[in-house]
């Protein structure tokens, strides 16, 4: 039985409270320091300015309900909790994170150096204990289990690092729509709450819930027509805090669902990234060059609306984290079903989105023909239909009239 506390309400409503209020503030700093995206070519989606550093009230949000949510909780406990190594090593890779967003957002800076800092903070991280121990492979062995694989030290940092760092860009990479990458990111967080509730994991669940309030107090701003972006300083803090929530609530379990939970739960960002860099790699492309064959950008190019584009992917999103969910409380077999249900569906309506912008003509009936009015085009149009005996073609009254203007009186 899943049971939300007082306690988690409160801390989402405080982050949301405060992001809400934060981003105007986030958008006047953006405007004053020069942190504004100007479109120069067709892979942004937007056609002006546009002040980045909205994640500035994301992180405002979240650090002031966390704080709030575990002091006012266990205040003796949450100072010792600061003073850990692992808790120093995730702050300060946070920090990092951060800065280097800011720095970017205001100075465009190099794909090579931002991957830099973003090796340090992770590696900060992982080298504090935040890590990921093991995979366990559900089909790999008779027993129900799975075949579980403990990570020798070495493995363990390499994986651990490139799953932050991964997550951390892959996040950032679909910040390509108005609201795509924080919609995404706040089903994500709303998943891994529910996940850690279930699970009995109260201090994930509770910086998941001041999370996912932060970012749905900025999304009003940012959802289409959007007032701010993220910028790299939301979108990268997105993408570092998600990954190493999932570490700390899922991947450091030896359980079957261990590794499943999180790739579900990111599926969408990390899938996307995963095809960019296939795609651009199969092409002869750097790696971090951007392109239009992001899925936001191919249904955008299928005529959808940027609107239509983005409440679709959230759908996706929603979908793998109730999955997560699903896997969580009921298994794997009901979770298999839910999957081929939705699909189904998800296939059937894809295959006749293209339809949706199409006009239908008046009563079903294709459009009349030219040079025919509309009520003659109506009958010919509706087989069965009787004509009225005192109907007159047009060419029978324009021959009538013709012969009446050449007879003298």
């Amino acid at each position: 039985m899943i049971t939300i506390e007082y306690e988690h309400l409160v801390t989402f409503s405080v982050a949301l409270i405060i992001a809400f209020f934060s981003t105007p503030i986030a958008r006047g700093i953006a405007l004053r320091a020069g942190a504004v995206n100007v479109p120069r070519d067709n892979t942004r989606m937007h056609k002006k300015p546009m002040p980045l550093l909205g994640g500035l009230a994301i992180i405002a949000g979240f650090v002031i309900a966390v704080v709030y949510g575990f002091a006012s909780r266990d205040l003796p406990r949450f100072l010792f909790f600061l003073t850990r190594l692992e808790s120093l090593g995730l702050i300060f890779g946070a920090l990092v994170i951060v800065v280097l967003g800011i720095v970017d957002d205001i100075r465009p800076l190099g794909a090579g150096v931002k991957f830099v800092f973003q090796l340090l903070a992770a590696i900060a991280v992982v080298a504090t204990g935040t890590r990921i121990t093991s995979i366990t492979l559900p089909f790999a062995s008779n027993s129900n289990n799975g075949m579980t694989y403990i990570l020798g030290e070495t493995i363990a940092f390499i994986i651990s690092v490139l799953w932050i760092t991964g997550v951390t860009n892959a996040i950032n990479l679909i910040d390509g729509l108005d609201g795509l990458a924080a919609g995404v990111s706040g089903i994500a967080s709303v998943s891994l709450f529910i996940v850690a509730v279930i699970r009995g994991e109260d201090d994930i669940a509770l910086a998941a819930a001041a999370l996912a309030g932060a970012i749905f107090g900025f999304l009003p701003y940012n959802f289409n027509p959007a007032k701010i972006f993220l910028g790299d300083t939301g979108a990268t803090f997105l993408g570092f805090i998600l990954a190493t929530l999932a570490i700390e609530g899922t991947m450091k379990s030896v359980t079957t669902l261990a590794l499943a939970i999180p790739i579900l739960v990111l599926g969408l960002p990390i899938f996307d990234t995963l095809f960019a860099i296939l795609r651009r790699v199969s092409n002869g492309k750097p790696i971090g060059q951007r392109d239009r064959g992001h899925i936001h950008h191919r249904l955008i190019d299928m005529g959808l609306s940027h609107k239509m584009s983005v409440v679709i992917l959230y759908l996706v999103s929603g979908t793998l984290g109730l999955l997560s969910i699903v896997l969580v409380d009921k298994g794997l077999l009901p979770s298999i079903i839910l999957l081929i249900l939705i699909v189904m569906f998800m296939i059937g309506g894809a295959r006749n989105m293209s339809d949706m912008n199409k006009d239908i003509p008046a009563c079903g009936h294709p459009a009349k023909p030219e040079g025919k009015d509309m009520g003659e085009a109506g009958l010919e149009a509706a087989p069965g239909t009787r004509r009225p005996d005192n109907a007159v073609d047009a060419s029978d009254h324009q021959s009538t009239s013709n012969k009446g203007k050449g007879q003298s009186p």
